[in-house]
């Protein structure tokens, strides 16, 4: 497995476990920012979008509930449209 692959699984895992609640927003967001070989591995638009998704998964965690900006769940499933789409982009 490439070193790109493996911080994608790792993400991957991280996600599922931000999901289950054993991991925490803050975590996962420092997890993804730090997966250098991973975002130097795709194009730059996967960089921004994923920036995006992670600001704005950071802002909703300001929140106790979802609020109409920011839905967590919207903002989870995004993240893992995003993983699904970079695995597929890395398997080019």
């Amino acid at each position: 497995m490439t070193p790109a692959l493996t911080e994608l699984a790792a993400l991957r895992d991280s996600l599922q476990a931000l999901r289950g609640g054993t991991q925490r927003i803050h975590d996962f967001s420092a997890q993804a920012r730090q997966s250098p070989t991973l975002l130097q591995s795709l194009p730059p638009r996967y960089s921004e979008v994923l920036l995006g998704l992670l600001d704005r998964l950071e802002s909703s965690a300001l929140f106790a509930e979802e609020s109409c900006s920011f839905s967590q769940t919207d903002l989870l499933d995004s993240l893992q449209m995003w993983l699904d789409k970079a695995q597929a982009q890395l398997a080019r």
